[in-house]
């Protein structure tokens, strides 16, 4: 028979299901991971606490439904959506902790977008009012405070992504940078009309396209 494994990346912790042909589950497993609060509306993840759970629970749930990993022909993921990692190329090592989703640190920085009245070109795009809550701001402050980061990017040696990409590329050993349109839509930088990373937005944000991900469909 042939199984699917589905990954469910989560904000307090990453889940694996196996499900059989007929879409029963056969094998499931979790584990949580360890929350970072470096000062008051800051909330991080290491990435690689994201990665080696959310591996584990995927080994486990295979183990647990009695199957082998060569039964498994296809691999879905679910994760928290807006959340940030940033990675060397090369190295395959994250430049800073994932900034994630309820973090607040760019806050100011939305409120100046606002004043300066980029809210309707941002939601006519997107279809999103502009909120520190999406991927954008984050990826903007990772450019501008972890050292280096922004000269990695200029020389084409820094990946940035949602969780998706970030599993997507240790799933692969580093052979796919890749997210798909469900995940994209929530960054603040993607054209829901024209299904791709916006040029306006990119640099309204002052962020390179070299260092997204490619978009694909969720198949």
């Amino acid at each position: 028979m042939a199984f699917i494994l589905a990954l469910d990346q989560g904000t307090t912790s990453s889940r694996a299901v196996v499900f059989n042909h007929a879409g029963q589950p056969v094998g499931s497993a979790q584990q949580e991971f360890g929350q970072i609060f470096p000062q008051p509306g800051w909330v991080e993840h290491d990435p690689d606490d994201i990665w080696k759970s959310q591996l584990t629970v995927g080994r486990l749930a295979i183990k647990n439904a009695g199957v082998s990993a060569s039964d498994v022909v296809a691999i879905g993921i679910a994760n928290q959506r807006e959340s940030v990692v940033a990675w060397d190329r090369a190295t395959g090592r994250p430049v800073c902790n994932a900034i994630v989703w309820q973090d607040r640190r760019t806050a100011g920085f939305c409120d100046e977008l606002k004043a300066a009245g980029k809210q309707a070109v941002v939601q006519q795009k997107t279809g999103l009012v502009i909120d520190a809550y999406f991927s954008a701001s984050k990826i903007r402050w990772i450019l501008d405070n972890i050292p280096g980061a922004r000269a990695k990017a200029g020389r084409g040696e820094l990946a940035v992504g949602t969780v998706d990409s970030w599993l997507v590329w240790n799933l692969t050993g580093g052979h796919a940078h890749l997210t798909d349109v469900s995940n994209a839509a929530r960054t603040m930088l993607f054209d829901i009309h024209r299904l791709d990373w916006d040029d306006t937005l990119l640099e309204l944000m002052q962020i390179p396209r070299t260092i997204l991900p490619k978009i694909c469909p969720s198949s």
